[in-house]
């Protein structure tokens, strides 16, 4: 076996993490005004044009036979197809030149202007303060919501900047439970390897990642020495991992770059010869996201996006936001993911880590809010619930575990369960809302139609799109939930900071799909785009009885409103894959066990 981590680094690390894992709902804990020279810069974005002819496109580009399927544009063909009017960026730009900002193109359908903080005050009639976050994060907030000038108003221009609310949170929670010594129990926790035997990976030999590129959006940097040691534990390599910054990023911080850390470990692991880059952005503010997602878009390198974060939609409505609506702003992230998947993107969210109710009563937020302030409401997260996405559920592994011999690693498949935990706190918003459930993400969208993909695949009776689309590890038993937890809850290993932490979450899931699809592309040798219509189409064949079985989808459990039953749910999506068969590979060697050449 590899080296193993002591416990005495884990708990203090443990408790540096959670110190900043339960943040209030995320609004600025102190303002100060903005100096009137202070340089500002801002994007504005703008609608993409011939939108039917793009929704046609994407179905062609998914559809074989036809002459269109997986031909990708170019951003420059996108942009000249698709992108915004220039008559319409032409009037908004000349406007925004008109009160004083320097106006330039950033992507196929925006504009980023910059300016001094007195002009764009002007412009936007509000008034602008540094806000400081409880993470220690400082941006630049409206201290009043901003008034568009009428031409960016009438070509419904969405300004996603400063906002003071950032709806967007990471997933990833630390275990309450069984703390992380390698391959001590059926159910972990688990490294990459023990993962990708469990679910019947090829072998290193047959696929890789060689060759594909893997994205990884999420704020806050990560220590290169900490890949050693994670990957190093297993015997291999690193994969190559760059980082790109967005507005010069965020720096590597122990108590916020732990699902950083994750994401990388768990989508290098599974591609581990893949090329990784974090695009990291300063924050998780909607503004810094979108500048991240049009940067993956417009310089066209990366194949794979993971994203394990997510907000619920109705935290964009009125209600959360003081009377305004903020929902095209969920508009504009699935107008850039339909850029990618013109361009042969693929886009994976983690679906959520609250069930199907992801989101405490507006009456839980206020300054005197009492543990019968309403609970939890109905609602699936952004970007999971965009259509253009592969949204990842979650469930808890039990794998093989001879307890007799500490020397045997394997780690094959026993079976899963999708059985939530109980809450005894708000972990992800702070609030006094009682009855959460930790649980896979999943429900009804009422922002997004139901794509074709999904037409008369669900039992639900809607015209919504419905998440998530397929599953993988997530774990349970977080810190926060009501223990002891319920028997065969699992989790991951990740290393921060020079430490073995347990983490669970379906954050944990996506960018385990997210390597698995890096590993399709290197088989297929062209990009996929969205993936929805071929994982609904390979859960078809299986339904059918006329294709391989590549999915487990008899999961017992349930998140909350929904139960995991046989087929599609809305629990865990088709299922979790059967790699090898997922992959069309079932009849070449499958990673053996962990630590040995077909598994390294």
């Amino acid at each position: 076996m590899g080296r193993e981590f002591g416990l005495a680094a884990l708990a203090a690390l443990a408790a540096l993490v959670l110190a900043a894992s339960a943040t209030a709902q995320q609004l600025p804990q102190s303002t100060a005004r903005a100096p009137a020279t202070q340089p500002v810069v801002f994007d504005v974005y703008l609608k993409l044009s011939h939108s039917a002819d793009l929704d046609a496109l994407l179905e062609e580009q998914q559809r074989p036979g036809s002459p269109d399927y997986h031909r990708w544009l170019t951003p420059a063909a996108f942009a000249a197809r698709f992108g915004a009017e220039p008559a319409q960026i032409a009037r908004v730009a000349a406007a925004l030149r008109a009160v004083g900002l320097h106006v330039e193109p950033n992507g196929s359908h925006a504009l980023r202007a910059t300016g001094t903080a007195a002009t764009v005050e002007r412009a936007l009639s509000t008034r602008l303060a540094t806000g400081r976050f409880a993470d220690g994060h400082t941006r630049l907030v409206a201290e009043a919501p901003p008034v568009l000038p009428a031409a960016l108003a009438e070509a419904g221009a969405v300004v996603a900047h400063f906002m003071p609310a950032e709806h967007m949170r990471r997933h990833s929670r630390l275990v309450a439970s069984n703390l992380p010594l390698n391959r001590i129990s059926t159910t972990g926790l688990y490294w990459f390897d023990d993962l990708k035997q469990a679910y019947q990976f090829p072998s290193y030999a047959v696929a890789n990642g060689r060759g594909v590129t893997i994205g990884i959006l999420m704020s806050n940097d990560f220590r290169p020495g900490d890949m050693d040691l994670y990957f190093g534990n297993e015997n291999i390599l690193p994969p190559p991992i760059t980082t790109e910054p967005i507005f010069g990023g965020a720096p590597f911080d122990p108590n916020l770059s732990d699902e950083t850390s994750l994401d990388i470990q768990q989508a290098g692991g599974m591609a581990p010869l893949a090329s990784v880059i974090l695009v990291n952005p300063p924050d998780l503010s909607d503004a810094s996201l979108l500048a991240g997602l049009t940067t993956i878009v417009e310089d066209n390198t990366i194949d794979i996006v993971n994203m394990s974060f997510g907000a619920p939609e109705a935290e964009y409505g009125p209600a959360y936001n003081g009377g305004v609506t903020y929902t095209g702003i969920l508009t504009v992230f699935d107008d850039m993911f339909r850029q990618g998947n013109a361009q042969g993107i693929t886009f994976v969210a983690a679906a959520g880590d609250l069930g199907s109710r992801s989101l405490p009563a507006v009456a839980c937020f206020l300054a005197d809010a009492k543990t019968t302030c309403g609970g939890y409401r109905l609602s699936v997260e952004m970007p999971a619930s965009s259509p253009h996405v592969t949204a990842v559920g979650g469930t808890n592994l039990v794998t093989f575990h001879d307890a007799r011999n500490a020397s045997d690693l394997r780690s094959t498949y026993v079976s899963e369960n999708a059985r939530p935990d109980p809450l005894a706190e708000d972990i992800f918003f702070g609030t006094p809302a009682q009855h959460g459930l930790w649980g896979s993400g999943g429900g009804i969208s009422t922002v997004f139609a139901q794509p074709s993909y999904q037409t008369g695949v669900s039992p639900l009776s809607t015209d919504w799109r419905i998440v998530p689309d397929i599953a993988f590890q997530m774990g349970g038993c977080p810190l926060g939930a009501v223990t002891p937890c319920g028997a065969g809850r699992s989790g991951v290993v990740a290393v921060l900071n020079g430490a073995a932490i347990g983490l669970v979450g379906t954050s944990a899931a996506a960018p385990g799909i997210a390597g698995l699809l890096a590993l399709r592309v290197q088989l297929t040798h062209k990009r996929l785009g969205n993936a929805n219509p071929s994982i609904y189409a390979l859960a078809a064949a299986q339904a059918a009885g006329t294709g391989a079985r590549v999915f487990h989808n008899d999961t017992t459990g349930s998140n909350g409103t929904y139960r995991s039953t046989q087929g599609y749910n809305p629990v865990l999506g088709n299922g979790t894959p059967i790699a090898n068969a997922f992959l069309g590979v079932a009849n070449k060697a499958a990673a053996g066990n962990p630590q040995t050449p077909s598994n390294p």
